[in-house]
């Protein structure tokens, strides 16, 4: 026997839920997925910045490295930390870039979907 009868019950009940899925999906991708999304990148580069720490050698730039307060020791340390704050910024824009080409795909994504299975059908 192919169906049994509680196969045509439930799926009478299951179908109207898969086409308000379908139905559904764009609506979902596009508001709730998209901030979900949104709040993930967010916490992502917030959890890249104080990993690099970018902000912190900022606040420490005029601050002299080790206690050496000469000049020389003030002179080193402020080059230096001018140096780790401009490669950890890159590193930072680059982690941004990054996470705004995957924002741009999620956006995108659907759309290529949906072109993709108009060119198949055409």
């Amino acid at each position: 026997m192919l169906f049994k009868s509680t196969d045509l019950n439930y799926s009478g009940r299951i179908l109207p839920w898969i086409v308000l899925d379908i139905i559904y999906f764009p609506l979902w991708w596009y508001t709730k997925g998209f901030f979900k999304v949104i709040t993930g990148v967010g916490n992502f580069l917030k959890e890249q910045e104080i990993s690099l720490g970018v902000f912190v050698w900022l606040k420490n730039l005029f601050k002299p490295m080790y206690g050496q307060h000469d000049l020389a020791g003030k002179l080193i340390s402020f080059f230096m930390r001018i140096l780790q704050i401009i490669f950890r910024t890159i590193i930072l824009i680059f982690w941004l870039i990054i996470t705004l080409v995957f924002i741009s795909f999620w956006l995108l994504l659907p759309l290529a979907i949906f072109y993709a299975i108009y060119y198949q059908i055409v």
